[in-house]
């Protein structure tokens, strides 16, 4: 986290002199006072979805807060939407166009997963439960595996999901024995 800290301050001189460089482009072609109320008109655009947004965000949270939910996806979603919105309200065309951009459903719902995926790598997997609810996860039992050779990833046809109970090298139910178990994790619908 710290390692991104230090380039904030990059990346803020950056957006700022491709704000002024669109504004200057801008304004040399429909003229400085037609850009001028673009970027009055976008910011006011931005405040008024910025508390549409807010309020839509709030109310996901209680409908899955009260219908005993996990509130993950209404939380980003809901941030997802205020982040453009608030991009929208900042002075500047590329912040608003980048806002707008969030705004737009599909965008909007590649941007959600993406912050889910971020939020959940940050977290232990239970808090990533609590959040955003179970993951269920398919096991497929791998063949046998010689020592010191890599494991190979079962075909899902060839795969046989585990229903039985996992037999070792000494016959005993449950007992160990040495094979790996693929698996993959499958995501709520």
């Amino acid at each position: 986290m710290r390692r991104a800290l230090r380039f904030v301050p990059l990346v803020l001189l950056v957006s700022v002199a491709a704000e002024l460089a669109v504004f200057v482009v801008l304004g040399r072609s429909i003229g400085f006072g037609a850009a001028t109320l673009l970027v009055f008109a976008a910011s006011l655009l931005g405040l008024v979805l910025l508390r549409r947004e807010g309020i839509r965000a709030w109310q996901g949270f209680r409908e899955a807060a009260r219908a005993g939910r996990p509130p993950g996806r209404e939380v980003t979603e809901g941030l997802v939407g205020l982040l453009g919105a608030l991009l929208l309200a900042t002075p500047g065309l590329v912040s608003a166009l980048v806002g707008l951009a969030l705004l737009v459903p599909p965008v909007r719902r590649l941007a959600r997963v993406g912050m889910q995926r971020s939020a959940e790598r940050r977290m232990s997997s239970m808090a990533a439960g609590d959040l955003f609810g179970p993951r269920r996860v398919r096991v497929y039992r791998a063949g046998p595996q010689q020592p010191g050779s890599t494991p190979q990833q079962p075909a899902p046809a060839a795969a046989e999901p585990l229903g039985r109970p996992v037999v070792g090298t000494t016959g005993q139910p449950g007992a160990d024995s040495g094979a790996a178990i693929e698996g993959e994790i499958v995501e709520p619908r």
